[in-house]
């Protein structure tokens, strides 16, 4: 088996991990939006391309303010633009956390989850030898692998 998640996360590091992202979503849960993922999908998404449109929309709205409709605030353009350019960097380290988090639980997992199952065809096969002990395991273990029997066809005629 080989094993690539070498070493346990000490739990003092866990807290202050815990401690830490507790303390940043409070800082941004004055700001932040919940959009449905209706509303995500219904929103327009701007990109790199989008954005450089959007910031010369907006240097436009500047010198040529004649062309602004009127339900367009000026004011509410600026944040919301300063605001998404803002959040990029955060959400940056935001996403290389998440993965650095998200690949070290799943090679975790994935590692122990095959330990498990060495261990329990270790059980199995010493059960199916009547060793001492095994059979209260095997029957124990098994409950996560319930019988898939096929249904019986059903008489021609």
């Amino acid at each position: 088996m080989n094993n690539i998640h070498l070493q346990s996360i000490p739990e003092e590091v866990l807290a202050q991990i815990k401690t830490k992202l507790e303390e940043a979503i409070a800082l941004v849960k004055p700001y932040a939006i919940t959009l449905t993922p209706d509303d995500r999908k219904n929103m327009l998404k701007m990109g790199d391309k989008s954005s450089s449109f959007v910031e010369k929309a907006l240097e436009y709205t500047k010198t040529n303010p004649e062309f602004v409709p009127p339900y367009v605030s000026i004011p509410d353009f600026e944040t919301d633009y300063a605001d998404s350019k803002n959040l990029i960097g955060s959400l940056s380290l935001v996403t290389q956390l998440n993965n650095a988090i998200d690949d070290t639980q799943l090679a975790a997992g994935s590692e122990a989850y095959h330990a498990a199952l060495y261990y329990y065809s270790s059980v199995q096969q010493s059960a199916s030898v009547n060793v001492p002990g095994a059979k209260a395991i095997y029957e124990e273990l098994k409950k996560r692998f319930p019988n898939k029997r096929k249904a019986e066809p059903a008489p021609v005629g």
